[in-house]
């Protein structure tokens, strides 16, 4: 349940942090979390899920993605990806692509460690020159 006083970031840091804690890495041994909030002010969470068979394993926006659709959203307006160690956990070439799918102009993507946000960047950063679903409306034969 959110809490009344905590203000947008404080509520993603703590999704984002309680998903992490979650995820299912007993192969690579590094969990990450995802938490969106959509244009409705809704959290969606969620986490690396790995297999044996390694390809097969989901990153954690895609979960929080998956969940966000479940639910009814269609538009990312934040993402926060968290991951431990020195660097930064930027999502990946998939995952870029698939925020991309529901994201805004100015989604901001959110990179934390496990002392909060690292850095906040454009998802056209992450992602230049981007292919999305304005790509594939074609024009009808009477244009």
């Amino acid at each position: 349940m959110q809490e009344p006083h905590m203000d947008q970031e404080a509520r993603l840091l703590a999704a984002v942090k309680a998903a992490q804690t979650k995820a299912y890495a007993p192969y690579s041994n590094f969990p990450v979390g995802a938490a969106i909030i959509a244009d409705n002010g809704e959290v969606y969470s969620g986490c690396n899920v790995e297999n044996a068979s390694y390809p097969e394993g989901t990153c954690a926006e895609a979960g929080a993605i998956a969940a966000m659709v479940m639910a009814g959203g269609r538009k990312i307006q934040k993402i926060y990806v968290i991951g431990n160690g020195e660097g930064l956990v930027s999502p990946c070439g998939g995952c870029r692509q698939r925020i991309r799918e529901f994201a805004h102009a100015d989604t901001t993507v959110h990179i934390c460690g496990p002392e909060g946000v690292r850095a906040v960047m454009k998802l056209h950063d992450l992602l230049p020159h981007s292919f999305g679903p304005e790509q594939l409306h074609t024009h009808s034969a009477q244009e």
